[in-house]
């Protein structure tokens, strides 16, 4: 992204959707990016994303969000669908208690592709399902806890917690890069090294979106 400098946003944030196939990946991208639900919607074959702009703390956020199958034979595309990620939204179905035991391989992939920095929110989608529901949400909640995630409980159908996700994993991400200036500055106030001013879109975007 070091080429044209896109000034209707101050960063350029690439976001990647995990998770089993069919726990609802593709409608949580289609929810949050563009207001639909598709009850018919297949299986994502490869991988597929979409933007959306919206403003975090007084910044213009560009989320570039990713996503792709979780059947096993696509797995092949892992080490580029995460590269230059910043943030991930790790997905099951809590009607599909299979799904949620999956969580702790999907973490370990993605730690293992991802930067070690990566921002993580699990999401336990369907929840519109609650009365087949086979993971309680305090399991969920327990397990985020215990790996240092965010947790939430989604529907991509009635909309219930999808924006809020978003907004959790991009909130955070901006409180990192904040900080991250911030040191850069202290570092450089001794000698004349360059101040990073948070706000030069030039610098965000190529900063947060490097692979």
């Amino acid at each position: 992204m070091a080429g044209k400098i896109d000034h209707d946003y101050d960063y350029l944030l690439k976001i990647v959707l995990i998770g089993d196939s069919g726990v609802g990946k593709s409608n949580i991208l289609s929810r949050f990016t563009r207001n639909e639900f598709n009850l018919e919607s297949k299986a994502t074959i490869g991988v597929e994303f979409a933007t959306r702009t919206l403003q975090v703390e007084g910044k213009m956020i560009k989320a570039q969000i990713w996503d792709t199958a979780g059947q096993e034979r696509y797995r092949a595309i892992t080490s580029a669908y995460y590269r230059g990620a910043v943030g991930a939204l790790l997905v099951y179905d809590i009607t599909k208690r299979p799904s949620f035991d999956n969580v702790q391989r999907w973490l370990r992939e993605l730690r293992a592709n991802a930067d070690s920095n990566i921002v993580v929110l699990m999401a336990g989608n369907k929840s519109d399902l609650s009365h087949l529901r086979a993971v309680d949400e305090q399991d969920g909640q327990s397990l985020a806890e215990k790996e240092g995630l965010s947790f939430l409980e989604t529907s991509a159908l009635d909309a219930h917690n999808v924006e809020r996700a978003f907004q959790t994993v991009l909130t955070e991400i901006y409180h990192i890069i904040c900080k991250k200036a911030l040191a850069a500055q202290d570092v450089a106030l001794p000698g004349k090294g360059t101040t990073i001013n948070v706000g030069d879109s030039s610098a965000n975007t190529q900063s947060c979106c490097s692979s």
